[in-house]
């Protein structure tokens, strides 16, 4: 099986470096090119096509994170990318999943939660840093009273990067019904991904 290929974007030598031998010690994970600004990222993401951009937001001159999310995005749209950032503000997290980001991690996150991370982009998971995921937690409720409970509840779990079979095991119900209620909570909220469901009920949470 051919390793998942990972571009590094940020604008800080020691974070790439750093990033690049963390990620180097696992052999399914392989990294392929590093940037150190979103117009680089472009040119390289034409060039190498990698699984999963692992993007800070602040990038000093040039195109912020924000904005090169958004061009990545148009570039290839089934691409993963991961914020790996020291911002958590709620409207930071907000702007960098409505761009198109899968994930976001905090700086100080633990070796294995990056490894999670990567890997569960790939396979479509939306995964958060655990003291964002709390917080989100906390304030995915029930955008506009428009889910039911169970609903509400499947989407406060989203944030854990929970697979369909581990969130069937956590709310005790099969596989199939989870697909099922992810189905009426991306129509309900008018979107097609998890980040994008669970960006869209934060934001409307926020108006209540």
């Amino acid at each position: 099986m051919n390793p998942t290929t990972v571009l590094l974007v940020d604008d800080h030598l020691v974070v790439r470096s750093g990033l690049r031998a963390l990620l180097g010690t696992q052999p399914d994970l392989a990294v392929v090119a590093e940037a150190a600004s979103g117009e680089e990222a472009l040119d390289l993401v034409r060039e190498h096509a990698p699984d999963v951009v692992v993007m800070d937001l602040a990038m000093g001159a040039g195109m912020d994170g924000i904005e090169a999310i958004r061009r990545l995005r148009q570039v290839n749209t089934r691409q993963a990318i991961l914020v790996f950032t020291t911002y958590d503000s709620d409207a930071d997290i907000v702007r960098a999943v409505d761009a198109g980001a899968m994930g976001y991690l905090l700086k100080d996150a633990a070796p294995g939660e990056i490894f999670a991370a990567v890997r569960g982009a790939v396979q479509g998971r939306s995964v958060m840093s655990p003291p964002v995921a709390s917080r989100l937690f906390q304030q995915l409720r029930n955008p506009d009273g428009i889910l039911t409970p169970r609903e509400a509840e499947l989407l406060g779990l989203l944030t854990e990067g929970l697979s369909n079979r581990e969130l069937g095991r956590r709310l005790f119900i099969s596989e199939a019904t989870v697909k099922t209620h992810l189905a009426h909570i991306y129509a309900k909220l008018g979107v097609e991904t998890r980040a994008a469901a669970i960006a869209t009920a934060i934001r409307r949470e926020g108006m209540r």
